[in-house]
């Protein structure tokens, strides 16, 4: 009697990887619907902006990997925001197979407000994207 499970596949000859398709429905930030559907880079950039928006832990439809953990953030000092921001984002982006790094971080303040703009480098190339917290 065999203890592990049996299986007809046979991978001795290595395993493949196919990209999927990254196809999903494109949502006008303008009117707040649905329209269509898009794919490649503007899929990529839909859906950062879609993780830098919501908060992680919080919402039981997005599963808890997903979005950037704010909490914590707001009110503390502004050094401490941005370091924190670049690792939060970081962590929170990288999830997405499509997205193989963040750089050219920068960081801007304007009286409570703090500004980090930075490069999310993608399968499908770059965009450039900022977020803002208020550190009062």
């Amino acid at each position: 009697m065999a203890v592990l499970p049996q299986s007809a596949v046979d991978l001795t000859n290595g395993v493949e990887f196919v990209q999927q398709p990254s196809k999903t429905w494109y949502i006008n930030q303008e009117t707040g619907r649905i329209q269509g559907e898009i794919d490649g880079l503007a899929a990529v950039t839909q859906a950062v902006d879609v993780l830098l928006n919501v908060e992680r832990f919080r919402w039981q439809i997005y599963r808890t990997y997903s979005g950037v953990q704010w909490e914590g953030l707001i009110g503390q000092d502004p050094g401490y925001v941005a370091s924190e921001l670049q690792r939060r984002i970081t962590q929170a982006l990288t999830m997405d197979d499509r997205v193989r790094g963040i750089s050219n971080f920068s960081y801007s303040t304007n009286g409570n407000t703090l500004t980090a703009s930075f490069t999310v480098n993608t399968v499908y190339g770059a965009t450039q994207t900022t977020v803002e917290v208020n550190v009062a």
